[in-house]
C-alpha cells in the first residue's frame, strides 16, 4: 500500500537534488507532482486541494531552512502535513469510570467489520482488559458465527441471539454487567451502500448502547467512495475514529488519507494482515515516514518484540559473535525472521533502504527460503555443526534429499562460510560500517535497552565497535602515508 505514492515522492526528491535553491518554479512543479501522486493514490479532490494549500504555506518564505537542500524542503513539508492529516498523534484510548467502556463498529459489508471486531477484542485482551463482543449484525448469513470462530481463536466471549439488532445490543450491554467485563465491542449490520435502513438501524443501536468510541471501519482499498461512506456515518453517528482494514493489500491507499480529510477524525487503529494480531494502534509518523520512504524503526523493532523468542536469538547472536555459528543457529534465526513476515515487508520497515532494494525483496520467491531450510534439514546433524566436512559425495546425498542440484547446495554452503567469515570480523571489531540509516535503527535499538536489541534478529541492532589501541601503542608512518603497529617486545 502506498507504494505508487512513495515513488513518485522520491522522484520529486531526487529532480530537486541538484538545486541550489528552491525557487518559486522549483515549487510549482514539485507541488504539480505531489498532486499528481496524490490524485493517482485515489485521494479524493478536495483533500488534495486542501493538502496542497498546506504544503505552500510551510514552505513559503521564511518558513524554509538554509540546511536542507529544495529536495528536503519538499519531502520535509510534504511529510509533516502527512502526519497532520493523518491524525497528528494516536488517539490514547481511555476507559470508562463505570464499566463496561462501549465500542460500537459500524460499516460497510465486506470492510472487514467482523474481523476487525474480533482483533480488536484480542488487543483490549492483550491490554489487560476483559472484552466481550456482541453480535448484533443479524444481517449478512453466518455474521455470527464468523465471529463466534474468531473469537474463540482469541479466547474472548460472544453474545448474540436471533431476535433484533437492537434487543441484542441492549441485552449484550447487561450480559457484560452480569459477567464483570470492562469492555463491550458491538458488531452492527453492514450493507454493500449506504442506506437509509442501515442508517436507521445504526441509530437506533447506538442510542441503546450509548457508546464511549463509535469507529468506522473502511477498507484501504476501497477510494474516493471511502469520502461518501465516511461523510454518512458521521452524520448519522458522530464518528471517534476510522478503523483501516487491508493495509497489507496492494491498494493505492486514498481512502485512509481522504476519510481522514473529509471527516476530521483520526485513524485510531489499522490492520495489516489475515492474522488476528495483524492489528494495532495507528501511529501517523510512522506511516508517514514509511510513505516518503524513511522506513519504520519502531514498527520493526515492536514486530520483532512480539513475534520472536529473545532467548533464541540472544544464543544465536553471542554464537555468532563468537565464531561459532553454525547451520542450526543459522535455520533458528530463519525461522525467527520469518515469523515477522515476508522479506519485502520487513524491507519497507528498514531505513536507509533503496526503492530497488525494497522491489527486489518484494520479488523474492518465498520457496526459495523453503529449498534453503530443505537443503540444511538435509544434512546430518554433524555437517550442520561443521560443514568443512561435506565433501562431493555428501553434497550429492543432500541435494537428492532437499530436491535440489548440487550447484544450489555449493551456493548456500559458500554464503553461509562467507558470512561466518564476515561474523568473525565483526566479534574481533573489525565490523563493517553500517550501511545508510541503519544508524538510526541502531540509535533506536539502544534507547529501548538491552530488550530491545535482544528481539531483534542478529545484525540488525548495533555493530560491535573496533576495541581500542593499548595505552602507549602508536602508529608509525612509512613512506606511502601507511601507518603499521609497532613492533611487540
Amino acid at each position: 500500500m502506498f507504494d505508487a505514492l512513495s515513488e513518485r515522492l522520491e522522484r520529486i526528491s531526487d529532480g530537486l537534488r541538484s538545486r541550489g535553491r528552491l525557487s518559486a518554479g522549483d515549487l510549482d512543479e514539485a507541488l504539480g507532482e505531489v498532486r499528481t501522486a496524490l490524485l493517482e493514490a485515489d485521494v479524493e479532490f478536495s483533500v488534495v486541494r486542501a493538502f496542497l494549500e498546506a504544503v505552500r504555506t510551510r514552505l513559503a518564505g521564511a518558513a524554509l531552512s538554509q540546511s536542507l537542500t529544495p529536495g528536503q524542503q519538499v519531502i520535509k513539508a510534504v511529510h509533516d502535513q502527512l502526519i497532520e492529516i493523518l491524525g497528528a498523534a494516536p488517539l490514547k484510548v481511555t476507559y470508562a469510570s463505570r464499566p463496561p467502556t462501549v465500542v460500537l463498529l459500524a460499516g460497510l459489508q465486506g470492510a472487514g467489520k467482523t474481523t476487525a471486531a474480533a482483533k480488536l477484542a484480542l488487543w483490549f485482551k492483550q491490554q489487560g482488559r476483559q472484552p466481550l463482543l456482541v453480535g448484533a449484525d443479524l444481517q449478512r448469513p453466518a455474521a455470527v458465527e464468523q465471529l463466534r470462530v474468531l473469537a474463540a481463536q482469541a479466547g474472548v466471549d460472544v453474545f448474540s441471539e436471533p431476535t433484533d439488532p437492537v434487543e441484542v445490543a441492549r441485552r449484550g450491554l447487561d450480559e457484560a454487567r452480569r459477567l464483570g467485563r470492562d469492555v463491550v465491542i458491538v458488531d452492527t449490520a453492514g450493507r454493500l451502500s449506504v442506506d437509509a435502513a442501515l442508517m436507521d438501524e445504526v441509530r437506533r443501536v447506538a442510542a441503546v448502547v450509548e457508546p464511549h468510541y463509535t469507529f468506522l471501519v473502511i477498507d484501504a482499498a476501497t477510494g474516493q467512495d471511502a469520502v461518501v461512506t465516511a461523510r454518512a456515518f458521521h452524520e448519522t453517528l458522530e464518528l471517534t475514529g476510522l478503523v483501516v482494514t487491508k493495509l497489507d493489500y496492494d491498494a493505492r491507499g486514498g481512502a485512509v488519507l481522504s476519510a481522514r480529510g473529509v471527516v476530521g477524525r483520526p485513524v485510531v487503529f489499522a490492520s495489516s494482515g489475515e492474522k488476528l494480531a495483524d492489528f494495532d494502534l495507528f501511529y501517523p509518523e510512522r506511516m508517514a515516514s514509511r510513505i516518503l520512504g524513511m522506513g519504520d524503526v519502531m514498527t520493526l523493532i515492536e514486530q520483532a518484540e512480539r513475534a520472536m523468542d529473545a532467548e533464541v536469538v540472544a544464543e544465536s547472536a553471542g554464537r555468532m559473535v563468537a565464531g561459532t555459528f553454525t547451520l542450526d543457529d543459522f535455520l533458528a534465526q530463519l525461522a525467527q525472521v520469518r515469523k515477522m513476515g515476508s522479506l519485502g515487508g520487513l524491507m519497507r520497515l528498514m531505513p536507509g533502504v533503496t526503492r530497488e532494494m525494497r522491489q527486489a525483496a518484494s520479488n523474492v520467491d518465498e520457496r526459495e527460503i523453503d529449498r534453503v531450510e530443505a537443503i540444511v534439514r538435509s544434512m546430518t546433524p554433524a555437517e550442520r555443526r561443521d560443514p568443512s566436512i561435506i565433501d562431493g559425495s555428501r553434497r550429492t546425498r543432500i541435494a537428492r534429499g532437499s530436491a535440489t542440484s548440487v550447484a544450489q547446495v555449493n551456493q548456500l554452503l559458500r554464503q553461509f562460510s562467507e558470512m561466518r567469515k564476515m561474523m568473525r570480523q565483526m566479534g574481533s571489531g573489525g565490523a563493517p560500517a553500517l550501511p545508510p540509516g541503519m544508524g538510526k535503527l541502531a540509535a533506536a535499538v539502544k534507547a529501548r535497552g538491552a530488550d530491545g536489541l535482544a528481539g531483534l534478529p542478529a545484525g540488525l541492532g548495533a555493530a560491535p565497535s573496533r576495541p581500542a589501541p593499548p595505552p602507549g601503542a602508536r602508529g608509525k608512518k612509512k613512506k606511502g602515508g601507511r601507518v603499521t603497529p609497532p613492533k611487540q617486545r
